[in-house]
């Protein structure tokens, strides 16, 4: 065994050891169900929370433009990779957003990672001074790889602590650099939200701009799905892989900032445009998305109810508000045993475990969908109820 083999063998040893390997497992989807090892699961796992991605106008149109336009977009947006079908959903997008503009990505974490170190150049060139990005503790990994790949140093504050940012701010009021205020709308991992117009607030006092993270708002949360931000950020960062059931990505915004992230901004530039199937999955999302507010309700009643049965035997789901309920468990070994005791009862919820959360906070990540029935719904509170009612709260 050469030296990078025996590397990789004690590097999956040692997380083997802290019970924080991950391993890929086939599925096969059915509906709100899918089928692995053989058995049926209700999935509380995925991000698909209006059940678009098996919307039959949605796989139509995607095959119907695959079929059309080709498997491929065959090359990068600024060589010969721009077709008229870029252009018309970015139109779609900012309409759908009321931006001026919009930018396609092929994800998030891409457009992420890539916008700041754009952002952060942006105030190197035109102030002579380095930008300043004031980052909640809790943001998507994307975005704090963003900082490290701009080799700035991001100003955390304590998760939804407006009295800590702005503390932050105030230290750094006589800056000559850009500001941005970077947070998600809706955490991935606790699903509560950020106060945006408080936040808008704070931007405005002390000049900064607002950066939010939409992923998990966008078509799910605000007027008609259009998320939490609306008319409040200067920089939008929205999925299509969400509650859009698609692929990609795309920042919403001012059209000076879309025309200089295509310049600036690395994954952008260097990357194949998306192709011609999953635009015309977003362009039937985007004809869907205003016209489901009884799923959105039946979602928020779903996860309201599913909270409260948590509550009754002092399970915490940590603040959230939303779709995604975490159940604080503790050590990774209980919440993988939990995990697997719901898979055997037929439910697949995921463990989430550090570094994904900070350490002594692995959790079970329940992920509703409007397509889960209230039956299934009471199902899952009953099992969460007798599972994890076997460890302490």
């Amino acid at each position: 065994m050469n030296a990078l083999q025996q590397a990789l063998q004690h590097a999956l040893k040692r997380r083997d050891e802290t019970q924080t390997r991950r391993t890929l497992s086939s599925i096969t989807r059915d509906g709100p169900y899918l089928w692995r090892n053989g058995t049926q699961l209700l999935d509380v796992s995925s991000n698909d929370y209006l059940g678009l991605a098996d919307h039959p106008i949605v796989k139509q149109r995607a095959a119907e433009w695959a079929e059309r336009y080709g498997a491929g977009a065959r090359a990068s947006r600024l060589v010969t990779g721009t077709l008229a079908l870029h252009h018309h959903i970015e139109e779609r997008l900012a309409t759908f957003k009321s931006s001026e503009a919009a930018l396609l990505f092929a994800s998030g974490w891409q457009a992420n990672a890539s916008i700041i170190p754009a952002l952060s150049a942006l105030s190197r060139q035109e102030t002579g001074a380095p930008a300043q990005f004031y980052m909640d503790r809790l943001n998507h990994a994307s975005l704090h790889h963003g900082c490290l790949s701009a080799g700035v140093h991001q100003k955390r504050f304590r998760h939804n602590d407006l009295t800590h940012l702005e503390e932050l701010l105030s230290r750094d009021k006589d800056t000559t650099g850009l500001r941005f205020i970077v947070t998600e709308s809706v955490f991935s991992m606790d699903g509560d939200q950020a106060d945006i117009p408080a936040l808008r607030a704070l931007a405005d006092h002390f000049g900064a701009f607002l950066y939010i993270d939409e992923a998990h708002a966008t078509g799910v949360l605000g007027p008609e799905g259009r998320g939490l931000g609306h008319g409040l950020s200067d920089i939008t960062m929205s999925t299509a892989s969400k509650a859009l059931g698609g692929m990609g990505a795309f920042v919403t915004g001012s059209r000076a900032l879309c025309d200089y992230l295509l310049n600036q901004a690395s994954g952008f530039i260097y990357s194949t445009a998306l192709p011609p199937a999953l635009l015309g999955a977003i362009d039937a999302a985007l004809d869907l998305i205003p016209t489901l507010e009884q799923e959105r309700h039946t979602l928020h009643a779903h996860a309201s109810k599913l909270r409260k049965r948590l509550h009754l035997i002092g399970r915490s789901t940590s603040t959230s508000t939303t779709q995604i309920i975490p159940v604080i468990i503790g050590e990774s070994d209980q919440a993988l045993s939990i995990a697997k005791m719901l898979e055997h009862a037929g439910f697949l919820v995921a463990a989430i475990r550090p570094p994904t959360v900070p350490p002594h906070t692995a959790r079970l990540r329940i992920a509703l969908n409007s397509q889960i029935s209230a039956a299934d719904i009471d199902r899952l509170g009953d099992a969460l109820l007798k599972y994890c009612s076997l460890e302490n709260p």
